[in-house]
């Protein structure tokens, strides 16, 4: 009996401790399981043959791509204002399959389009002028293509929030008048970040007259969302190069990482024309998209993409030149393209 008893106890003390632990350690299953998001990467491409002309009906084997020196297979590809489509690669790179696919409302034709447009005091001389070249732009551009407008000085005006009205885009730019110090920076991180929101191809037009005077944020920090989020960013500056070197290189840098172009237009033809330039370049972009091959990388990542086979020796290519994977999330939110 008394064997049995202490047996008894030995066995109560053992289960009194199972549980105590078991109540010490977290659920596992309601924890949340934090990952990097390596969702699907897309990349706007422009290539263009020794004269500056664009190239059309490239395919999918024409482009290879790189992360971190990794070799990337694509997913999807699309040339201009057409959808996207999957992909299927063989072994040496050729398309053995693309098939056409409904996208999702996301991937339809046309590019959401941020246009941001200098207000300062730096912008009194040719305001009106500036006005009229952003108008033309916008009445120019094709149906698909959705539209925001928003003027900085020392502030952000969301003078027209993305639709495809264009009459409500033109209400917005008629509305904005020269005011305050420029702070261009601090403007293109809350473009951006209104960009990011929207998925599918975008990009940012910024007209502006050069300096910055009141930003806290830097370039480089605005370069590497706008390169992590997809974002080509194209200005259009109203001051000659020489005349103000500090911005000429900042606008050239980052025009270049995002895979956008940097023009410098002192009168309204000039402007003018480089509108079009940038109406022409967002309807000829090829854009692709892969899913990363397994990256211990958790910061930046640098893409090399070049052209392949016979494109190779006659044309150029332009795109954005990496990108940092998303903030780490919780396991079972939807993924987004980097």
């Amino acid at each position: 009996m008394k064997r049995l008893f202490w047996l008894s106890l030995i066995f109560a003390c053992c289960l009194h401790a199972a549980v105590a632990q078991t109540a010490e350690q977290p659920d596992k299953s309601k924890t949340q399981t934090i990952r990097v998001n390596v969702s699907l990467v897309l990349l706007n491409v422009a290539v263009t043959d020794d004269k500056g002309n664009y190239v059309t009906g490239l395919q999918p084997s024409d482009f290879e791509v790189f992360e971190d020196g990794i070799a990337q297979k694509i997913a999807n590809f699309g040339e201009g204002n057409g959808p996207q489509q999957p992909v299927s690669l063989s072994a040496d790179g050729k398309v053995v399959r693309e098939e056409p696919l409904v996208p999702p409302p996301s991937t339809l034709t046309g590019a959401d389009i941020f246009i941001l447009f200098d207000t300062s005091n730096y912008m009194y001389r040719g305001f009106a002028q500036a006005q009229d070249a952003i108008a033309e732009f916008v009445r120019s551009l094709d149906t698909p293509e959705r539209v925001a407008f928003y003027a900085y000085s020392r502030n952000l005006y969301r003078g027209s929030l993305l639709t495809a009205d264009r009459n409500q885009v033109l209400r917005g730019v008629r509305s904005t008048t020269a005011g305050d110090d420029p702070a261009l920076y601090n403007a293109l991180l809350l473009t951006l970040k209104d960009a990011g929101q929207f998925p599918g191809k975008k990009a940012v037009v910024v007209f502006s007259n050069g300096p910055d005077r009141a930003s806290m944020v830097a370039p480089e920090d605005i370069s590497e969302l706008a390169q992590s989020e997809s974002i080509p960013i194209y200005v259009i500056s109203t001051r000659e190069a020489k005349l103000d070197p500090l911005s000429t290189m900042v606008f050239l840098r980052m025009a270049a990482a995002t895979g956008g172009q940097a023009y410098f237009a002192k009168n309204w033809r000039s402007q003018q024309k480089a509108f079009a330039s940038i109406r022409e370049d967002i309807a000829h972009l090829y854009s692709l998209s892969y899913y990363p091959q397994p990256n211990p990388n958790r910061g930046w990542r640098t893409i090399n993409m070049k052209l392949v086979g016979p494109a190779a020796k006659k044309y150029h290519l332009r795109t954005r030149s990496g990108y940092r994977p998303k903030t780490p999330t919780a396991a079972g939110e939807p993924p987004a393209a980097q």
